[in-house]
C-alpha cells in the first residue's frame, strides 16, 4: 500500500466481498487463480492478439460464480504482459445523482486481498481533462462494477495500479466524447512508453431466456468488435424496443462500453476479439429461463 493510501478516507473499503466473492482470502485466491488458470488454457483467442496482448477490454461484473469464468478470460490475457495502470470504468448501479464519470483520485481499493493502489498521477491528468471526469468517492462507496474485478486484478497483475471511473453520462455522445478526450490521453502515454490499459465492466442481456441472451450477444457483440459505439448505442435500443421477452436491456452497462469504444478508437486499437461468453444459466441450478448474459472481448495495438 503506497503511503497515501493511509488515509481512512482514501481507502475505499469492500462492499460485496462475502457475497459477489468469496470474502475469506485463502478461498478467494483459490478460486480467481483456477479460473485464471482455465481460461489461459481453453482461449484460443488470445493467441489472435498478438505478443503485446490486450491494450482493452470489456469484461462482465455478475458474482464470479457466474461470471467469473468469461471475465478470466479477459484478465488471464493481462498476465504475460501486466499493465502499470489499469482503469477501470465501471456501471453505475446506485449512485442515482451521479451525472459525469466520477474519478476515485488517490489511495487504494481493498479487497480480502489486500490493497491495490491508486495511479494519483493518472487519476489527477484524467480529473484535468475538465468536465464530465470530477473527483468524486462517494459515487463509488456501494457500487460493485469495479470491485468484483479487483480479485482479478489482483492474482493476474500483482504490480498494476489502479484508477476506477464510474461512469454515468447523460447521452451517447457524452459518453462517446468522453471516451475519446481519455482515449487521446492514453494514446499519448502509450506513445511515450508507459503501460496502461482500459477496461470496461459491463453484463449483456438482462433477462430472457438462455437462447435469447445468447442472440443478444450476436446482435451486440461484433458492433462492440469493430469499435462502432454508435452502432452499439442504436441496436440496444432497438433491443429494448423489441417483442424479447423478459429483456430489460441488452448492456446494463451501456455507458462505460459506449465510453471505452470511444476511448479505443481514439487510442487507434485493432478490432477486438471474442475470447468468452456464457449466461447465468450455465452455473448448475442456473435458470434457464430468466438469465443474464456475459461476454469478454479484448482489443489489442493495431498492426
Amino acid at each position: 500500500m503506497s503511503a497515501s493510501a493511509s488515509s481512512t478516507d482514501q481507502v475505499r473499503l469492500p462492499a460485496i466481498a462475502g457475497t459477489f466473492y468469496p470474502g475469506d482470502p485463502a478461498v478467494l485466491a483459490h478460486r480467481v487463480d483456477t479460473l485464471l488458470r482455465q481460461a489461459a488454457e481453453g482461449v484460443a483467442g488470445m493467441a489472435r492478439l498478438g505478443v503485446g496482448g490486450p491494450v482493452g477490454l470489456v469484461v462482465p461484473h455478475a458474482g464470479i460464480a457466474y461470471s467469473g469464468a468469461v471475465a478470466a478470460a479477459g484478465w488471464a490475457a493481462f498476465r504475460a504482459r501486466p499493465p502499470d495502470t489499469v482503469v477501470i470504468a465501471g456501471t453505475n448501479h446506485r449512485a442515482a445523482g451521479l451525472r459525469g464519470i466520477a474519478v476515485w483520485p488517490d489511495g487504494a481499493w481493498r479487497t480480502p486481498l489486500g490493497d491495490t493502489s491508486i495511479d494519483d498521477v493518472l487519476a489527477a491528468r484524467i480529473v484535468a481533462l475538465g468536465g464530465p471526469f470530477a473527483i468524486d468517492r462517494e459515487s463509488h462507496r456501494d457500487e460493485h462494477s469495479i470491485e468484483v474485478q479487483l480479485p482479478f486484478l489482483t492474482r493476474a497483475c500483482p504490480s498494476s495500479r489502479l484508477v476506477p471511473l464510474l461512469v454515468s453520462c447523460a447521452s451517447v455522445q457524452a459518453c462517446v466524447s468522453a471516451g475519446e478526450a481519455l482515449g487521446r490521453l492514453l494514446a499519448k502515454l502509450l506513445a511515450e512508453g508507459s503501460s496502461v490499459a482500459l477496461v470496461a465492466s459491463s453484463d449483456f442481456a438482462h433477462y430472457p431466456d438462455e437462447r435469447d441472451a445468447l442472440e443478444v450477444n450476436r446482435r451486440l457483440v461484433p458492433l462492440i468488435s469493430r469499435l462502432d459505439p454508435e452502432a452499439v448505442a442504436g441496436e440496444e435500443a432497438a433491443l429494448r424496443r423489441s417483442t424479447i421477452r423478459g429483456l430489460a436491456c441488452g448492456l446494463c452497462g451501456l455507458e462505460p462500453v459506449l465510453f471505452a469504444l470511444g476511448a479505443f478508437r481514439a487510442m487507434g486499437l485493432a478490432p477486438g476479439q471474442l475470447l468468452a461468453e456464457a449466461t447465468s444459466a450455465d452455473v448448475p441450478g442456473g435458470d434457464p429461463f430468466r438469465t443474464v448474459g456475459y461476454a469478454t472481448i479484448a482489443f489489442g495495438a493495431a498492426a
